[in-house]
């Protein structure tokens, strides 16, 4: 730095010379010029003599210039070497503390593997104790780990199937009592407002006749009358020793009907042979057919929906000459379209929507004989050709579960279907079906194990299951009721419900002697 400083200096001088020679040669040249003539030696003299002082007085400012700037220099490297220093020890004390870091890092590290060494042993020595205690304990038990295993898991198993047991009833019995009030009066409010009068048919017609010389009349000769009569009907007249009367014997009822109007027009008129027969048929025929869409008419007017579409109502009016269990059809109709509209007002759903559904639930069953499959599939394809709306159609295909019901109305249907058909003296069934019925519930009931006997009681609305006290407990006894319900579900048609009560009791007995 004092080198640069020199040289510096130095440099400073000889411009400093330069330039006071040039001045003075300037200064020479313009008095030559300018001022008189004067004597070279005086001149010269007082030339040397200004230069000299010039230069003394240049040095002089030199030096001091040299001497400013030698400070400035040795305060500006003073300082340098200060913030050096400083420097230097900030990175010292930062590598003394790297060290003392890389110290301290390296004792823990060997302190964890010490540790890791430790615990080593230590889970060898677990290990090695677990081995121990599981060989002593098949020792024990005499049996091994997998045995072990599966009986700890059986035991796990009827845990859980205990405790969900245990949650299912809980569950039950707190869903029963926030709901069965509420529905018990809703249900028992909307059959009491309908108390519609059920009529049993069945395929037989019975026709009283004025007198028994009408039986020869409706023969004809060689038979001739009958035979034309049952081929333009296609039903069967019965002529037998029944007093006065004739029976008309068919599965479809409307051509039954059409027979019974035949005859009554024949027997008025007088005059039966096969021409005037043929032309009457052509008459019922027709009577019937208007009767129909009167019935149809009616239902509708009398439900409230009018606008359906005339083949809707059409085929409502067949259902009037159709039974189930007794039941006809139109009539069973018209409740369930009461006791849904009415449920539906009770708990806020769509009445006009349920009244519709209950009303045409059953319409399949006026085409069921001519197309296959469901009678509720069946009324829900027809509903959905001729305009339905599609909630009811979705209610009519769902109400025996041919698919699964999503919607409140249908819902509704499901129960007022239920209501109607299971209330005393709606429906009946042959004895022979009756018994089957009977006999199959014990069937299911007596299939599952655990199970002592088994009684089908009021009427096959109620099976009754005696289970081993010893075999089953409550919880298991309560999962057989659900299990054994729902595969009557799966296996039996019946009307309404089924109650399925599982009895589990045990008795103490001693004799005194």
């Amino acid at each position: 730095m004092t080198n640069i400083v020199l040289v510096t200096a130095v440099v400073l001088l000889a411009l400093i010379a330069l330039g006071l020679g040039a001045g003075l040669i300037f200064l020479l040249t313009r008095r030559r010029i300018t001022a008189p003539p004067v004597d070279p030696e005086e001149l010269r003299r007082q030339v040397h003599s200004e230069i000299e002082a010039s230069i003394k007085d240049r040095l002089l400012e030199a030096k001091e210039e040299a001497v400013r700037i030698r400070t400035e220099a040795d305060r500006e490297a003073r300082e340098t070497k200060a913030q050096a220093q400083q420097a230097e020890r900030r990175l010292l004390q930062k590598e003394e503390n790297l060290d003392r870091r890389s110290e301290e890092l390296n004792r823990r590290e060997q302190s964890l593997s010490d540790k890791e060494k430790h615990l080593d042993e230590l889970r060898e020595q677990l290990e090695m104790a677990g081995k121990q205690r599981l060989a002593e304990l098949e020792r024990v038990a005499n049996m091994t780990r997998q045995e072990a295993q599966g009986v700890l898991m059986s035991e796990l198993e009827q845990e859980l199937r205990n405790e969900i047991a245990r949650k299912v009833r809980e569950a039950d019995l707190a869903a029963r009592d926030e709901s069965e009030k509420r529905a018990r009066k809703i249900v028992t409010e909307v059959i009491q407002r309908v108390a519609a009068d059920q009529t049993a048919e069945t395929s037989v017609s019975v026709l009283p006749l004025p007198s028994e010389d009408m039986k020869g009349r409706i023969i004809g000769r060689e038979g001739r009358n009958i035979r034309a009569l049952q081929q333009a009907t296609g039903i069967d007249i019965i002529v037998d020793d029944t007093p006065e009367a004739v029976i008309i014997s068919g599965f479809d009822p409307v051509r039954r009907e059409v027979a019974r109007a035949t005859l009554n027009k024949l027997i008025v008129d007088g005059r039966i042979h096969p021409a005037r027969i043929e032309e009457t048929v052509v008459k019922a025929r027709q009577e019937v057919q208007q009767r129909i869409k009167e019935e149809g008419e009616a239902a509708v007017l009398e439900v409230g929906l009018q606008g359906l579409h005339p083949e809707v109502v059409r085929h409502l009016g067949i259902l009037r000459f159709r039974t189930s269990y007794g039941q006809q059809v139109l009539s069973h109709s018209k409740e369930v379209a009461h006791l849904a509209a009415m449920m539906a007002s009770e708990i806020g759903a769509d009445v006009r929507i349920s009244k519709m559904s209950g009303l045409l639930h059953d319409i399949g069953k006026a085409i069921d004989h001519e197309v296959e499959g469901s009678h509720a599939v069946i009324g829900a394809d027809l509903l959905q050709r001729h305009g339905v709306p599609a909630p009811v159609v979705h209610a009519v295909r769902a109400h025996h579960y041919d698919e699964e019901p999503h919607t409140l109305e249908a819902l509704l249907l499901i129960a007022a279907d239920a209501i109607s058909a299971a209330r005393p003296g709606a429906r009946r069934e042959t004895l022979e079906a009756y018994i089957k019925r009977l006999e199959k519930l014990e069937e299911i009931a007596n299939s599952f194990d655990g199970v002592e006997q088994s009684y089908a009681i009021q009427a096959g609305r109620e099976v009754r299951i005696l289970v081993k006290p010893d075999s089953i407990d409550d919880t298991q006894a309560q999962l057989m009721a659900r299990d054994i319900a729902n595969r009557i579900e799966r296996e039996l048609s019946y009307p309404g419900q089924i109650r399925v009560t599982v009895v589990r009791e045990t008795r103490a007995i001693e004799y005194a002697k």
